[in-house]
């Protein structure tokens, strides 16, 4: 299984409409696609995972990186792995701004750190268990 996780910066903030707009967008493609996995938005910031067959995510990846609504895109872990992390969703969605998130265990050991690539290129692996936690929280 492979999987890529990035960070980029919306082009403006999004509203909660545009939110569920490109949600539903992205579980429709990739339940298509079977691909799965989890979209974080903080303060015009998105850090993504996405985990399927090598060619079709690197594909829908290429995709992700031409997309206007947002720029900056960095790659911060991709690699392979014996299972999918998300393997139920088609795309896990969290916006760390909400009552709901913010109540999620864990969530504060990533209170201060901005879903940027310079914060989250420190160190890609705590980017990857923020995306866990918030699975776990589910």
């Amino acid at each position: 299984m492979f999987f890529i996780i990035y960070v980029s910066s919306a082009t403006h903030p999004f509203t909660n409409a545009e939110l569920l707009e490109l949600l539903t967008k992205c579980r429709d493609n990739n339940t298509r696609l079977e691909v799965t996995g989890m979209l974080l938005y903080k303060d015009g910031n998105f850090m993504q995972v996405l985990e399927g067959e090598e060619a079709t995510v690197r594909a829908l990846y290429a995709k992700v990186e031409r997309d206007p609504r947002h720029g900056g895109v960095i790659t911060l872990l991709q690699g392979h792995g014996e299972e999918r992390q998300f393997p139920d969703w088609s795309m896990g969605f969290r916006d760390l701004n909400s009552p709901e998130a913010i109540a999620t265990p864990g969530y504060s050991e990533f209170l201060n750190t901005p879903l940027t690539g310079e914060a989250c290129l420190a160190d890609p692996t705590r980017c990857q268990k923020l995306l866990l936690s918030f699975k776990k929280s589910r």
